[in-house]
């Protein structure tokens, strides 16, 4: 039945991954609505915030709406060499309406390609200046003669609004886990759509639990800006209420795991998360603060100061087909995806988990009694005993369960069973 309901989930993940891929997401605009449509239907309680274009968010601004409609060359003959109806990388995020015809010379002032990687289309954007552009493989770009290109682009900058969802699922306490994943890339893979599905059906599986112990808050927004916006709004809110924040990005890809600390490098987000990778994949890359890149950025910043780590596959800006028309439906698996939301499942039954333990009696209490210690002592009797005594010795009301696991080199999901029983025998109290 597990193995039914596993393969259930990989099909639903790579499903909803196969449904975002082709859209045209940018900071702005109906690409980033289409984005959040289709995750409404699979999170119903999903809700939908527009802030304007104009508004301030901290020291930035939130630009313009962009929306395209279409965009292609044609060579002198009206042979269409490049169509953004085919690959929507082919344009330079936010550009300009543009319409004439230019020489080759002229044209390559606003052309883009990667040299060291011929066969790829590059993700280029210019948010913040007015420019316009297309993308293009090398080997495409080297083989264009000279001659007249007639240029269009279809698109329109306007006042408008930027678009994010959030979700609250309630718990016990008001204290809240905190997800953030973004989207405002267009079609890549792993970079893109392999965070908004992980995070879904995590989301999914939170809802379903029976009980919680924390609240958890998700936002799926525009990265940067998007995160400003959220901060800028919420900001007192989540420093009242956030015990451990996650960022989720590049989880689609079947290489080694990353871990990305929060600038504090030792909140209880970076604590979890490092002993679930550690216990997961033991050669996982292990990165520092000076190695951000991703929202992380925002949300650790000075004066902010919240504390959210951010976990990858392959880290954003490591990998070879990042940023590029490579990192397509190829790149990622509904194994790896699957993978990736397992490991942020335990990663938060561990926060769940992690009570700060004492135990009930003074000196060394008797287990026998209790049915808890084998009741004839032969050679190696000790042996199926010596955790449950290792994790007694350590309750002493100072030491958090994470703490314990770590210092035992046990994972938490061992040794939280054990305090279960300890604590219906009577011999432990959760502070």
């Amino acid at each position: 039945m597990s193995g039914q309901k596993d393969e259930s989930m990989k099909l639903e993940m790579w499903n909803l991954a196969v449904d975002l891929f082709p859209i045209c997401r940018s900071l702005t605009g109906p690409g980033v609505r289409e984005t959040l449509a289709i995750l409404s239907r699979h999170l119903p309680e999903l809700r939908l915030h527009e802030v304007s274009s104009g508004t301030k968010a901290f020291d930035w601004v939130v630009p313009k709406e962009w929306r395209i409609n279409s965009a292609y060359i044609l060579d002198s003959n009206g042979k269409k060499i490049i169509d953004f109806d085919k690959n929507n990388l082919h344009v330079v995020g936010y550009s300009e309406p543009v319409s004439e015809w230019l020489s080759l010379e002229d044209l390559q002032d606003h052309l883009y390609s990667i040299p060291e990687q011929p066969d790829a289309i590059p993700y280029v954007t210019s948010y913040y200046k007015a420019r316009w552009g297309f993308c293009l493989s090398h080997n495409l770009r080297q083989s264009l003669k000279e001659g007249k290109y007639f240029v269009h682009i279809d698109s329109s900058l306007s006042e408008g609004s930027l678009t994010y969802g959030e979700i609250f699922i309630p718990g016990s306490t008001e204290e809240e886990i905190f997800f953030s994943t973004y989207i405002c890339h267009p079609s890549m893979a792993n970079n893109e759509i392999s965070g908004p599905v992980v995070l879904t059906n995590l989301l999914k599986w939170i809802s379903s639990r029976e009980t919680n112990r924390y609240s958890y808050r998700a936002v799926f927004i525009p990265e940067t800006i998007g995160s400003l916006v959220y901060i800028s709004r919420k900001l007192e809110h989540l420093r009242s209420t956030m015990i451990a924040g996650f960022n989720i990005t590049c989880v689609g890809d079947s290489r080694n795991y990353s871990f990305l600390p929060s600038r504090n490098g030792n909140t209880l987000s970076d604590k979890a998360l490092l002993h679930t990778i550690s216990f997961t994949a033991p050669s996982f890359k292990k990165y520092t603060w000076r190695d951000r890149g991703s929202d992380e950025r925002q949300y650790c910043a000075p004066g902010i100061d919240l504390p959210v780590a951010t976990f990858s596959r392959s880290k954003f800006g490591e990998y070879p087909e990042y940023h590029t028309s490579l990192d397509n439906l190829d790149l990622i698996t509904p194994e790896a995806l699957q993978e990736s939301y397992l490991l942020l499942q335990r990663t938060i039954e561990a926060i769940e988990d992690n009570y700060t333990p004492l135990v009930t009696v003074l000196g060394e209490p008797q287990l026998g009694k209790r049915g808890l210690y084998p009741d004839l002592s032969i050679k190696g009797s000790w042996d199926s005993t010596q955790l449950m005594m290792d994790i007694i010795s350590y309750c002493d009301g100072n030491l958090d369960l994470l703490t314990i696991a770590n210092l035992l080199e046990v994972p938490i999901w061992k040794v939280a069973p054990i305090i279960r029983k300890l604590r219906e025998h009577g011999l432990i109290n959760l502070l």
